[in-house]
């Protein structure tokens, strides 16, 4: 298994470490032990960028999800997840709304984003979104 995180956002996100030692256990409970993935905490300017260049939406979004299993060169190699990127600002933002740390928001987003990642998308109507947060469940229950 290869997580890389990267941290282009100052703040207080969790350390790698700990951030290492919950994708490991979603991971394991997603079947995918052996799965590659990479992590990028930034700010809104920067997803905001990036949520126009991929999605059309000219403003930040939590979390952006970029599978590499799905595609022409989904084979090259299997073992790779793909990307998930997740503003801190946005993250902090949701915490404080919702009443709970950062650190379980980012929790959240890292379960919304691996779920995205394993081939779930909740665009795709009522079922997928119901299995997707199935998914979801199980994942965050397994930290």
């Amino acid at each position: 298994m290869r997580i890389q995180i990267q941290k282009r956002r100052t703040g207080q996100t969790p350390s790698a470490a700990a951030l290492r030692a919950r994708l490991e256990k979603m991971l394991a409970a997603a079947e995918e032990p052996d799965a590659e993935l990479s992590i990028t905490f930034i700010a809104d300017k920067e997803m905001a960028t990036l949520n126009g260049q991929y999605r059309g939406k000219n403003h930040p979004t939590d979390v952006l999800a970029f599978p590499q299993r799905e595609g022409e060169f989904s084979e090259v190699a299997p073992s790779m997840l793909g990307d998930v990127v997740i503003s801190v600002d946005t993250a902090a933002r949701q915490a404080r709304e919702a009443g709970h740390s950062l650190e379980r928001e980012i929790d959240v987003l890292l379960a919304h984003g691996l779920a995205h990642l394993l081939g779930y998308d909740h665009e795709k109507g009522p079922a997928q979104a119901r299995a997707m947060k199935r998914m979801e469940k199980k994942l965050l229950a397994a930290i």
